[in-house]
This record gives C-alpha cells, sequence and structure tokens, in this order.
C-alpha cells in the first residue's frame, strides 16, 4: 500500500503579484523551491489564508532571492498580493516508509525570507 504524504511545505508566503495573461502555475523563489526540494513543474496545493480556499496547480521556478510568489492564469483570480499562503507538494511513500517519514516545513518571513526550518 502507498500512502499519500506531505513532502514539503512553505508556510506563511506573502502573494507578491498576480498574472491573469499568463497560461497557468505558480511563480515561487527558486531558494524557496530548493529549501523544501520542490521542483520545477511539480503539482502544489496553494492554501490561501486570507480567505480559506485552495487551488491545485504547478510551479514554475522564479529568480532565486526574489521573494516572489506570483499565481498566474486562472489562479490569478484566486488570490490577491498580500495575501498569505501555505504550499504544499506530497508525495506517495511506501506504507512502511511513511511511519517515520518526515517532510521539509519552512517559515517564511513578509518578504518571503527563510526565517527557519521547522522541526518535524
Amino acid at each position: 500500500m502507498l500512502r499519500e504524504m506531505c513532502k514539503s511545505k512553505i508556510h506563511g508566503a506573502t502573494v507578491t503579484e498576480t498574472n491573469l495573461e499568463y497560461n497557468g502555475s505558480i511563480t515561487i523563489d527558486k531558494s524557496l523551491l530548493t529549501a523544501v526540494d520542490i521542483l520545477h513543474y511539480e503539482r502544489v496545493q496553494v492554501l490561501n489564508i486570507n480567505n480559506g480556499t485552495r487551488v491545485e496547480t504547478y510551479v514554475i521556478e522564479g529568480e532565486q532571492d526574489s521573494g516572489v510568489i506570483c499565481l498566474n492564469g486562472a489562479a490569478a483570480r484566486w488570490a490577491q498580493p498580500g495575501d498569505r499562503v501555505i504550499i504544499i507538494a506530497y508525495c506517495l511513500i511506501n506504507n512502511n516508509d511513511a511511519i517515520g517519514w518526515k517532510p521539509k516545513i519552512i517559515l517564511v518571513d513578509a518578504k518571503n525570507k527563510l526565517l527557519q526550518n521547522l522541526p518535524t
């Protein structure tokens, strides 16, 4: 049996911009992606802390240390700059390995700079 587990989480990021005309995805600062092991084109779930909604999309790697969190395409209607979000990626893990599984979780500041790796 496989279990779907939280693999990576960026907690408390701030949406910096939206781009309705782009063809879809979320652009995320490369330094944040590296910190939690999320890849370009990986599927993520984005939870909007301000309005309680969730959206799934895929990641586009943004410029390193830019602080960018940009919702693109249809997802751009789902949030506004300044909204706080949680970004989660999941993975499938064998049941035996899932018992001791530990995801990579980071907390960021208002400018989307890494504050700390959270213990799991």
